[in-house]
């Protein structure tokens, strides 16, 4: 249950700072009673593998079981896919009747929403941002932004003015104006993925947090790069300016809640230490009281003045992946990697309403008007709109489950092998008809025999284009057997290696058959020369 904690340390959480100046956000603090440890070190002491493991015990019962296990059962009423493709037709306007945001071509990682100007922002795992018109009674899709060479993990509006902000995996982060759709600037500095944006609220100044352990600076108005905050001991995973934008908050894997001087990027002092990684920082509207949501489910306000934790949320029994802040009325709403989203108010914690998404982990959530409704996004092609108040009744999700990309199975026949494969290697970033539905990659239809880079629409890296390759059954397998590093260097499709030469050989035989042209009258075939979407090959 929810708890006000009024001026002491309570649980695991801790007190004020140490009096001398601490020269890191970890140094200083007094840590509250150990949590239970995963193994003999302190997890930011995994070094480079400690991403990878978080994101795993995150997502470990979202996405299924691993191959040989037994198929993942689904939900009453929801009928799975006949293969790793994409839904069947029936399903397409669902999410549409219910006022979601549908046109993203892979799993939402991010939305943020400009209550006053009725717009909603949207990352996803496609590389693309988009933004939307949520001011009618039907969303209504205003630009896409699709210049990234990585998935969007953060979004967010520059008050005053027509402009948005963009993050992502290929460690950049882009203004982008609304109105024109045109890229205005691109900062760079960090030399890993970026997870969290913030803007201060004159939209003078925007800081990002990055997996290279730092969080940075960017003067909007100037478009220059500014300070860098370093001194955490594991990835920076959010951040947060000051209600005056005097001071920049910083959250991270290490279990701390710093506390940096936006005009010099001086490490002022630690202002929580949790005593485990902070995934999610906000703060609240018109205070300098911080929410924080952590990768063992607890979740809290902390008071950025003096460390305290005013009020412990209602605990997940799921890592804390999304949070969201309201100021009128004053709410927080919690989503976790088990799919469950709370609303609770900010003045005691008092859970109002719960909803859960049974497909799947919620990463991104942002309040509409007074918090009738919440957009959440997870493993879904689009941001679904939840009816907070007045409570809705409840309506089965009509989706294909387990998704395209979470096939399992145990089959000696080849053809099921390869299209298993496809699945779970590709079906996320590829589609294998004409259209490639703005997914992450271009669609595979007609691969084999065409040179790479050369898909009319799609934008390809230059780096790409200038490869000398045509996809045959023999260069299709090694792109799976050395790994896109080794054979497309400089392309945009992430790791993919596959060192079981039989599972090779079944991918390639149904990607053979699969994205083979359907001839028409005349021996034209379908599909030739028309514009798709979605990237790599």
């Amino acid at each position: 249950m929810a708890r006000v904690v009024g001026g002491r340390r309570h649980g695991a959480f801790v007190g004020p700072p140490a009096r001398r100046l601490p020269a890191s956000p970890t140094e200083g603090v007094p840590a509250g009673p150990a949590p239970a440890r995963l193994c003999a070190r302190p997890f930011w002491a995994l070094g480079k593998a400690l991403p990878g493991i978080l994101l795993a015990l995150a997502l470990a019962a979202a996405t299924g079981p691993a191959a040989g296990q037994a198929p993942q059962q689904q939900p009453p009423g929801v009928q799975a896919p006949a293969s790793g493709e994409d839904r069947p037709p029936a399903h397409a306007a669902r999410p549409a009747a219910a006022g979601n945001l549908v046109g993203h071509g892979g799993p939402i990682k991010a939305v943020r929403i400009d209550i006053a100007a009725g717009r909603a922002l949207t990352g996803s795992f496609d590389y693309a941002m988009t933004a939307w018109d949520i001011s009618g009674p039907q969303p209504r899709e205003l630009v896409r932004f699709e210049d990234h060479d990585g998935a969007v993990n953060a979004v967010a509006f520059v008050p005053g003015g027509d402009r948005a902000l963009s993050a992502g995996d290929d460690g950049m982060v882009s203004v982008w104006d609304i109105g024109s759709g045109r890229l205005v600037h691109r900062f760079a500095g960090h030399s890993a993925k970026v997870t969290g944006l913030a803007v201060s609220d004159d939209g003078r100044w925007a800081a990002s947090a990055s997996w290279d352990r730092t969080a940075r600076i960017w003067d909007l108005a100037q478009l220059a790069p500014g300070p860098v905050l370093s001194g955490h001991q594991g990835p920076v995973n959010a951040v947060a300016f000051s209600a005056g934008g005097a001071h920049v908050f910083t959250a991270s894997y290490d279990g701390s809640i710093g506390a940096y001087q936006r005009v010099d990027g001086s490490f002022e002092r630690p202002v929580h230490k949790h005593g485990w990684g902070i995934n999610v920082l906000e703060r609240l509207p018109g205070t300098d009281q911080l929410v924080f949501g952590s990768i063992n489910g607890s979740a809290g306000i902390v008071d950025a003045s003096n460390g305290e934790v005013v009020v412990e949320l209602e605990a997940h029994e799921r890592p804390v992946l999304a949070l969201a802040v309201l100021e009128k009325p004053s709410l927080i709403a919690t989503g976790s990697a088990g799919g469950v989203i709370r609303v609770a108010r900010a003045a005691d914690g008092a859970v109002i309403e719960e909803h859960q998404n049974p497909y799947g982990p919620v990463w991104a959530l942002a309040f509409t008007s007074q918090g009738r409704s919440i957009y959440y996004g997870g493993l879904d092609d689009f941001a679904t709109l939840w009816h907070v108040r007045p409570r809705q009744p409840f309506e089965p999700l009509d989706n294909p489950f387990p998704r395209r990309f979470q096939q399992s199975g145990d089959s000696d026949d080849p053809a099921a092998q390869g299209r298993i494969q496809f699945a779970r290697k590709c079906s996320i970033c590829h589609t294998l008809t004409p259209d490639g539905a703005n997914r992450a990659g271009p669609t595979l239809y007609g691969l084999f025999g065409r040179r790479i880079g050369t898909l009319p629409g799609y934008p390809y890296s230059d780096a790409l284009k200038k490869l000398d390759i045509v996809w045959t059954e023999e260069t299709v397998s090694l792109l799976f057997e050395l790994g896109p590093d080794e054979l497309t260097p400089g392309s945009k499709m992430p790791l993919q290696k596959m060192t079981d030469k039989a599972q090779r050989d079944a991918l390639v035989a149904y990607l053979k058959a699969a994205t083979a042209p359907a001839p028409v009258d005349g021996g034209n075939e379908v599909g030739q020369g028309s514009e798709a979407k979605g990237g790599t090959r």
